[in-house]
């Protein structure tokens, strides 16, 4: 049996406009975990340090022993060390990071071979919905679709010099609250709304027109909802678009937003920072890149 190992799993932005509850997108910030055999204890750095739980709620760990009851085992005493990077409470998919950084150790030590598509399987039953978590085992932008037999993901080829350019509000959102402000039911016209935007996005992506992007990620089903909760979402949005992003989106349930930029992140960057401030809407801006590799042992 293996007695240490280390394990990341990266952000993710989910829905990217349209795509709710299906597209996702690795992105290169990163979340770590060493576990080892040894007196049971969690350190957390980084983000969430201060209020992560240091018990068996932590996510990492209910994702090892998730994977250990998968494999039929008892989970042994570990130590846990997490370094996150990964933004908390904020749409980046910082459960699902842990949850699947978890599982992934966990699997390892218990002898089992951490394939994607057990660790999808696992994770979309604790997360409920796999969008940030296929994105986070697969990397790149993946499609998730709930199939007869199983989940069925596949991706979507991205631009080589593709940039998120994200405004991180210092707000924080419950991912379960964003969800329950969503109406249980919509009209045919906005379902066609965003199935029609959803195929364009994938399109302008896999074949490179950027131009398309503007219209490719706006939204109906869950932006306006969500917006009512954040009222600086439009007008960063309008500034980033403004700015020469070629599309921009609430990441996840928010509140975070990101721009699709090949070119001009600084001015774009700016642009949603300035706006932010003129709303009094505290802050900080990051430009990141999509990674094209999703969660691995080292």
């Amino acid at each position: 049996m293996i007695d240490q190992l280390t394990v990341r799993a990266p952000a993710t932005t989910a829905n990217m406009g349209p795509g709710f509850d299906s597209l996702g997108m690795a992105l290169d910030l990163w979340n770590e975990a060493t576990i080892a055999l040894g007196e049971p204890s969690i350190s957390i750095d980084g983000e969430g340090a201060a209020e992560l739980p240091r018990n068996e709620s932590n996510s990492v760990v209910q994702g090892i022993h998730a994977a250990f009851r998968e494999a039929g085992k008892e989970a042994p005493s570990l130590t846990v060390q997490c370094n996150n990077e990964v933004p908390l409470r904020r749409g980046f998919g910082s459960s699902a990071a842990a949850t699947v950084a978890g599982l992934m150790a966990g699997l390892a030590l218990a002898g089992c071979d951490p394939d994607p598509a057990r660790l999808l399987d696992l994770v979309a039953s604790i997360e409920g919905h796999p969008d940030n978590s296929a994105a986070a085992i697969y990397g790149g932008c993946c499609i998730s679709v709930l199939g007869k037999e199983g989940w069925v993901v596949d991706q979507v080829p991205l631009p080589e010099n593709l940039h998120a350019v994200a405004f991180v509000p210092d707000l924080r959102t419950s991912t379960t609250e964003a969800r329950a402000i969503l109406p249980r039911q919509v009209s045919r016209e906005d379902a066609v709304f965003n199935l029609s935007r959803t195929a364009l996005l994938v399109n302008a992506l896999g074949n490179g027109r950027l131009d398309l992007l503007r219209e490719a990620t706006e939204d109906r089903l869950h932006q306006p909802r969500r917006g009512e909760a954040f009222p600086a979402m439009k007008t960063i949005i309008r500034a980033a678009l403004n700015g020469g992003a070629h599309g921009a989106f609430l990441s996840g349930s928010g509140p975070s937003v990101i721009a699709l930029t090949t070119g001009r992140e600084v001015t774009v960057l700016y642009e949603m920072t300035e706006a932010a401030r003129r709303l009094q809407q505290p802050g900080r801006g990051m430009v990141l890149r999509p990674s094209p590799s999703g969660a691995c042992i080292l």
